[in-house]
Order: structure tokens, then sequence, then C-alpha cells
């Protein structure tokens, strides 16, 4: 092997560090923003869930506030508000927050509607 091309090996030994430091926040921060997007996908599904649960209770002659917040998981406690206009239900579902700020932005709105009066 010659002196330069020693040389150049010896310059480039660390490159692949370097390189890898500088993508890692890169990497973290595409990682957040995915697992963002991940949590208001599932917030709106749940959304879905429970507004059709408060319909369901509705034709059933129960509370529909009560059902759709039991179709919730515990965390959304603090994250739900739910209004029923006549045979209407409302559920807006704020997700996990992942990234501080965003979550509110991404908030789920579903309404389900029990039909016409019988």
């Amino acid at each position: 092997m010659t002196s330069v091309a020693r040389r150049r090996r010896r310059d480039a030994s660390g490159q692949a560090s370097v390189e890898l430091v500088g993508i890692l926040p890169l990497a973290v921060l595409v990682a957040l923003a995915i697992g963002q997007l991940l949590a208001a996908g599932a917030a709106r599904e749940l959304a879905g869930n429970a507004a059709e649960a408060g319909a369901a209770a509705i034709l059933q002659g129960t509370d529909p506030k009560a059902a759709a917040r039991d179709a919730l998981p515990g965390w959304s406690d603090g994250h739900v508000d739910i209004a029923v206009t006549g045979r209407r239900v409302r559920v807006r579902l704020r997700p996990v927050s992942v990234i501080p700020g965003v979550a509110g932005r991404l908030a789920a709105t579903v309404v389900a509607d029990a039909g016409p009066e019988a």
C-alpha cells in the first residue's frame, strides 16, 4: 500500500461516526413524528368507536355520554370532549402527546347519528 493510500484511509477512518452523529437527531425527529401520527390515527379510531357506542346507547334508551366514555381507554379521561345534541353524539379526542404542542392540532372529531326519531 502506498503512503497516499494509507493517508486517505486514516483521514476517512472517523467519517462514518461523524455522519452517524450528524444524522441521529434527524432520525429521532422522524421517529417521533411517525409515533405522533400513529397516536393520532389511534385517537381517530377510538373516537369513532366511542361515538358509535353513544349513538347505540340513544337507541337503547341509556345514557349516551356514559356509553361513549365507557368505550374509551383510561388514558383518555382528560383528553376527550363528548357532546350530545338530539340524536347525535360528537366525540373529540386528543391523542397522546409524543411531540409537545402537536397533539391538540391532531385531535379527532367524530359524529355518530342515531337516526330519525322513531
